[in-house]
C-alpha cells in the first residue's frame, strides 16, 4: 500500500483507487485504460508516479542506461504531405527544398563511420516525384559501402508512402528494403493515433491502421523496430492513454517493439506555433506513466534532442533506461526549435549518466552491448538484469 500520494485531499475514495493501481504495479498486474488516466490526473505526486516507475525500470534493468553512437540522415525535406506539426517539410519547387546526392550521402555515411557509429537513422520527406527504386538506391549505397553500419531506415508513414507509389504490399516492401540492407524501423510518424486528434494535426498520412500495419508486417519479417508518442499540443491524456494501449496490443501479438520513444511537441515554426511546448512535468509524468502502462515494452527512452538534456537526465529517474546516442546531423526537431546540442559526445552521455548513480552501456540498434576495438567493435547480447 502506498500512502501521501496525493496532492490535496480528493477524499477517501479517490485514495482508495489509487493506492490500488500503485499496488498493481507492485505485484506486475497489467494497468487498466482507467489507471492510466487516474495516473495523469494532476493532483496525483508526480514524483511518486516516478518513484514507482523508476522502481520498474530498476527490476528490468538494474542500473543500467543505454546509449549508442549514432548519426541522422534526412535525404530530403520536400515532401507531399502538409502537417500542422511539422516544421522541416518544405513543398515541391520551395527554395527551400533539397535532395542529397548520392554523393552526399556517401559522406554522411563516412563522417559517421569515422565518428565509430553503430548506426544511422534515415527518415525525410515524401517528394512526390521520386520513384520507390529512390529510396531502396540510399539503402543499397550505404549498405554496400559501410556494411556494418546499421541502418534504421524509413518510418511506418514512409513504408506506407511507398506501398502507394509502388504497388507493393507492406511485407514486399520491406523484404525489399531489407534485401537492400535495411536493418530495423524507427518509430516516428505515430504521432497521436486517434483520428480526432489525427485529423487536426497530420491529415493525408498514413492513418494509426495503416502504421500498426507496417509495424506488424515487420514484425512477421523478424524485423523490430520502435514506436513513438508525440504529444503535449491538441491532445488530451485520455488520447495518450488510447495511444499507448494501440501500441501494448500490438506488443502482446507480435513482441517486436524494442523501445518506445515519449516525444514532447516543439511548436516553433509550425502551423501550430500559437501553441506552448509541453512543461517538463508534464514531460516527466508522460514518461513515467509510459514505463508503467507499456509493460511489455522492454526501452523507456528519453531522447534529450527532444526533451533537452537536463529533462532527460531527469527522467532517468522517471522511468528511462536509454538516453538515446550521439544524435549527428538532427534537423528535424532542431528546425522546430529545438536547442539541444547538435550533438553530444560520448564522454557526455557517459557523464550524465554517471551523475544520477547510473552505469552507461553502450549498445547497438538491437540493444547488444557494443565492445570496442581500437576502430571496430563486436557486439554481444545484454542478459536481462
Amino acid at each position: 500500500m502506498y500512502y501521501s500520494v496525493v496532492d490535496d485531499d480528493r477524499g477517501t475514495d479517490f485514495q482508495r483507487r489509487l493506492d490500488g493501481v500503485l499496488d498493481k504495479v507492485a505485484v506486475g498486474r497489467r494497468l487498466t485504460v482507467e489507471d492510466g488516466l487516474l495516473l495523469f490526473r494532476p493532483e496525483v505526486s508526480l514524483h511518486v508516479v516516478g518513484q514507482i516507475a523508476a522502481e520498474a525500470c530498476r527490476q528490468k534493468h538494474g542500473r543500467t542506461v543505454f546509449y549508442n553512437l549514432n548519426s541522422h540522415l534526412n535525404p530530403t525535406n520536400v515532401c507531399v504531405y502538409r502537417c500542422k506539426l511539422c516544421a522541416f517539410y518544405r513543398p515541391a519547387g520551395h527554395a527551400e527544398g533539397y535532395y542529397l546526392t548520392v554523393d552526399e550521402i556517401l559522406r554522411r555515411g563516412q563522417e559517421a563511420w569515422d565518428a565509430g557509429c553503430t548506426e544511422m537513422h534515415i527518415v525525410g520527406g515524401l517528394p512526390p516525384d521520386k520513384p520507390f527504386e529512390w529510396y531502396v538506391e540510399i539503402l543499397r549505397v550505404l549498405h554496400d559501402a559501410y556494411p556494418k553500419l546499421h541502418l534504421k531506415a524509413w518510418t511506418a508513414v514512409e513504408i506506407a508512402w511507398f506501398c502507394r507509389i509502388s504497388g507493393k504490399s507492406p511485407t514486399q516492401v520491406l523484404e525489399t528494403l531489407r534485401a537492400a540492407g535495411l536493418g530495423s524501423l524507427p518509430g516516428g510518424g505515430a504521432e497521436i493515433f486517434h483520428p480526432e486528434v489525427r485529423s487536426k494535426i497530420s491529415a493525408g498520412k498514413a492513418d494509426a491502421e495503416e502504421w500498426l500495419a507496417v509495424h506488424r508486417a515487420a514484425h512477421q519479417l523478424g524485423l523490430r523496430s520502435n514506436a513513438t508518442m508525440l504529444f503535449g499540443h491538441v491532445e488530451e491524456p485520455w488520447h495518450r492513454v488510447d495511444h499507448m494501449l494501440r501500441l501494448r496490443e500490438l506488443q502482446d501479438e507480435t513482441g517486436g517493439f524494442q523501445a518506445f520513444v515519449p516525444l514532447p511537441f516543439h511548436p516553433h515554426a509550425t502551423a501550430l506555433a500559437h501553441l506552448p511546448k509541453p512543461a517538463a512535468m508534464d514531460n516527466l509524468r508522460t514518461l513515467a506513466v509510459s514505463r508503467l502502462f507499456l509493460d511489455n515494452f522492454d526501452h523507456i527512452k528519453a531522447y534529450w534532442i527532444s526533451l533537452g538534456v537536463g529533462v532527460a537526465q531527469a527522467a532517468l529517474a522517471y522511468g528511462a533506461n536509454d538516453l538515446d546516442g550521439t544524435v549527428r546531423q538532427e534537423s528535424i526537431y532542431h528546425e522546430a526549435g529545438s536547442d539541444a546540442p547538435e550533438v553530444l559526445t560520448v564522454d557526455q552521455l557517459c557523464g550524465l549518466i554517471r551523475e544520477v548513480g547510473r552505469e552507461p552501456v553502450e549498445r547497438d540498434s538491437l540493444y547488444r552491448r557494443v565492445r570496442r576495438k581500437g576502430r571496430d567493435w563486436e557486439v554481444e547480447t545484454i542478459p536481462q538484469e
